[in-house]
């Protein structure tokens, strides 16, 4: 059937719903949020599209309908603040968090929950001990939009379609994200075979990028206030490769088991991701350097965990 409930109708929510809707995905959508008014609105909205883009269910939804669907995409939660790091978020979004999952979770779910809440890989992390569900049911959007922020921005310096640069970002959906230069390539080059058939440029050009990308969901907070279509179009990829069993690689925060030597945190790393949802977790090789990067991610994710269970408790 396709089931999705979108929690959460604000700018992340209604993009997501409507890149669902413009690229087929899903044929039952429903939407949950205390907006009722805005949700009939989008509903109604959405729904004057179907003569485009085929039949779908597009419905106002309650907790009730989320007993049999195959995915509950959560996105609910206070937006980030201009100079407020998606860490300062967390508190503030866990109490939102555990009433929507405790709203779910009544009435029997059983399908995959995908989070796109921040901060995103300790929500991911606090979803999976509230439900107690397997680590491959439970997945953040991670460093998706990261990655694809860094691939459009090489594409845009180098002048290659994105779609044939293949270089991932690792760790935090935040602060302490990293890219993988080191099993990084565009057109089948490696980084350092490029950079040395274009000695334009350099390795500072990238490192500019990266930090460019790290940085640039708070210059779109300072010139509109949100970022949502670029986590819309990541979560509507993520969904697809769930739905259509696609066994698709995409960087998503995953549940490590042992994988980059650690356990019981939630970061953003490269999965295979089909209709179980993560079939099995990539875990790439990194240099020396990369290393480092990896665990101070994840040991800074670990303390923001601890936080919210002490609070919890």
């Amino acid at each position: 059937m396709n089931k999705i409930v979108v929690i959460g109708n604000g700018d992340v929510g209604s993009s997501y719903t409507f890149a669902l809707m413009a690229q087929g995905v899903g044929n039952n959508v429903g939407i949950i949020d205390l907006d009722s008014q805005k949700v009939a609105g989008d509903v109604k909205d959405l729904t004057n599209g179907l003569a485009y883009v085929g039949p779908k269910r597009i419905y106002s939804a309650e907790y009730s309908d989320c007993s049999d669907a195959d995915l509950i995409v959560i996105t609910a939660g206070a937006a980030q603040k201009e100079n407020e790091t998606r860490l300062d978020l967390v508190k503030r979004n866990a109490r939102t968090i555990k009433s929507i999952v405790q709203s779910v979770m009544a009435h029997h779910f059983n399908g995959i929950f995908l989070i796109a809440s921040n901060p995103v890989d300790v929500l991911t992390h606090y979803v999976k001990k509230l439900t107690g569900f397997p680590a491959n049911r439970v997945i953040g959007s991670g460093t998706s939009l990261d990655s694809a922020r860094l691939r459009s921005a090489i594409g845009e310096k180098f002048q290659i379609d994105p779609r044939d640069v293949n270089i991932y970002i690792l760790g935090e959906h935040g602060d302490t994200q990293f890219p993988v230069w080191s099993h990084g390539n565009i057109g089948g080059l490696k980084i350092s075979e490029w950079l040395n058939q274009h000695p334009e440029f350099s390795d500072s050009d990238l490192i500019e990028l990266s930090e460019n990308v790290k940085n640039a969901a708070y210059e779109i907070i300072h010139y509109k206030g949100s970022t949502h279509y670029g986590i819309a179009i990541s979560l509507a990829r993520i969904t697809k490769a769930i739905l259509l069993d696609e066994n698709s690689v995409l960087p998503v925060s995953v549940h490590l088991e042992g994988q980059y030597n650690s356990k019981d945190v939630c970061i953003g790393s490269n999965a295979v991701l089909n209709r179980s949802g993560i079939r099995e977790i990539i875990e790439i090789p990194l240099d020396k350097d990369e290393i480092e990067k990896m665990r101070f991610s994840i040991q800074t994710l670990k303390d923001m965990q601890k936080e919210i269970l002490e609070s919890d408790s």
